[in-house]
Formats: structure tokens, sequence, C-alpha cells
């Protein structure tokens, strides 16, 4: 089946009487979008400027029929407010969700990780294969910050498997999909409490883990940092956290007492900084007792490794 896409831009008043003259002839359903502006770096995104209203008309043989009810209701429309031309595009049907899939590759992390979209074979058996659904919540492995986190937490969880210390757990603080909680539990660690103050997240982090084979060894729960230092999970601090989460959210954790999850000896990956926030995030982790130990860059973005003197 083919459709015929017919779209008008007008303003956020006129959008909504757009959309109803659109779904009486779209069985499909009306979709809208608006720009997006961003106040500040903690900003998710402020809808602003004129909104584009599209619905997908059936091709087949009542389309003249049916495009010219639309027009007519659009012209009816227009004798109320002034309404512009619609627009016309022809669309070819496709299998959506094949050719999105078909947009993720497995992709190579550090020496030995492998971040597989589900439904794919591992290319390379020799590899430790993390298995992510790219439909869930942050964290697909494809975005900077997520890689960065994984080469260090390889790194770290490789030098502590040569000292062969034992009984290492991790906190995965903003978990996401659960990505750098699963990676821990393969690379070595014994036990990863990952938390999330979106409840989403944490359910994708279960479908996430249960993916991978990943049982009780992983901890997950609502909250942040206040929650593990309050003691409603297993354990208040960890030899390794990872904190994959915007500059600004790390500043202000470390105010609630990020720090104090890392145990003497221990060290914090943190991610999500852009190159010119990095200063602010380690002279915030030093004001709290730590150092910096290490620091890597992909493009504009920055992790950094961090640690508590023994």
């Amino acid at each position: 089946m083919n459709w015929l896409e017919v779209s008008l831009t007008v303003n956020g008043e006129l959008a909504e009487s757009v959309a109803d003259v659109f779904a009486r002839f779209a069985p499909n359903g009306v979709m809208t979008e608006q720009g997006v502006k961003f106040n500040d770096e903690e900003d998710e995104g402020t809808a602003t400027g004129p909104i584009t209203v599209r619905a997908y008309l059936e091709v087949d043989d009542n389309l003249e029929e049916t495009r010219q009810k639309l027009e007519e209701s659009l012209f009816y429309l227009g004798m109320i407010t002034p309404v512009p031309n619609p627009t016309y595009k022809q669309i070819a049907d496709q299998n959506w969700m094949e050719a999105w899939k078909q947009n993720y590759k497995p992709i190579l992390i550090g020496q030995r990780l492998l971040i597989l979209p589900a439904w794919l074979e591992s290319p390379d058996p020799k590899r430790i294969p993390i298995k992510i659904d790219p439909g869930m919540a942050f964290g697909t492995g494809t975005h900077p910050t997520t890689q960065l986190c994984l080469e260090l937490m390889e790194v770290y969880l490789n030098l502590r498997g040569l000292k062969d210390l034992g009984g290492l757990s991790a906190i995965d603080v903003g978990c996401g999909s659960g990505i750098l909680s699963i990676a821990a539990l393969k690379l070595g660690a014994d036990k990863v409490l990952g938390v999330d103050i979106d409840i989403e997240s944490v359910k994708n982090s279960h479908e996430n883990a249960d993916l991978n084979e990943v049982g009780e060894e992983l901890i997950l729960g609502q909250g942040s940092v206040t929650e593990i230092l309050r003691g409603d999970f297993a354990f208040k601090s960890s030899p390794l956290v990872v904190a994959n989460i915007l500059a600004p959210i790390l500043i202000r954790l470390f105010d609630a007492g990020l720090a104090d999850l890392v145990e003497a000896g221990g060290e914090i990956i943190l991610s999500g900084i852009l190159d010119h926030q990095a200063g602010s995030v380690v002279a915030a982790g030093e004001a709290k007792g730590l150092k910096l130990n290490d620091q890597r860059q992909m493009g504009d973005w920055v992790a950094l490794k961090m640690s508590r003197d023994v």
C-alpha cells in the first residue's frame, strides 16, 4: 500500500483545528511536529515556533474523493481563520520497524566489549556481548558518553581482575537502559546496584538484564544518591561507581553525597560532560576529596575517572 502525505504548517492555536480535520480522513491518526529550544544545559527541550500537522491518506480508488472532502473541510475552516494550502507528497509503504533496525550495528568497545542490538548474532565470539534494545531508555551504546564510560570501566575492572581481589561490587547512578550495570557484571563485578529516578528506566534495565541473562546479581531500583546513602538498597558504597549524567546534575549530586558512594581506594567514572564543563566537574569532585587520574574525550564529550585515597 502507498500513502499520500498531507501536511500544513500553522501556528499553535490553529494546529488543533487542522488536526481535527485531518483526523476525519486519516485512518492511522495525525502527527504534529514543532521546533525545540533549549533554555540551558539541563533543559530537556521546550516546544517553540509553528507546528506542522501531518496525516497519511490511503492511495486507493477513493483517494481523490477523500482528498476533495479534506480540502472542502479546510476551506470551511478557512472561512473562520486563514488557513494555508496543504502540501502533498507520495510515500511508499515499507516495513518501518525493519528499516529502523538496519541503522543499528554492533559496536566494538575497548579490547573486550561488543554492544550488540538484541536481534543480531555476535560477529566476534571472542568479545563480551552486551545485548541492548535501542528502543529503550538512554544508553544504547551509540553515544560517546556511554562508550567512554565502558572503556574506562573495562580498564578498571581488568586491573582489578589482575589483582584478584574478588568480591567486587559497583554502583551505577542513573542507570538508564542498564548498559553500564550489565557491562560491569560481564567484566567481572560480582554485584551491581543500578538506580534511576525514572521508573521507566528501571523497567527497561530489567528488560535488558533479561536479554543478557543477568539475574539477582543486578539490583535495580528507583532512586539516586540520597536513597543509596539512606540505606534503601543493599549497600551504601562500592569500590566502583559510575554516573553517566549531564554535568550540571553531576555537580549537584556531589553536593548530595556522590563522592561518599566511593569506598577508600575506589574510583568513580563520570561522563555526560561536554569538554568545556570538565573543569567544573573535576573541581566539584576534588572539593569532596577525590583526585583526577584519567580523562578521555570523544568529539565534544569527556569522561573522567577520579579516585579516593585509601
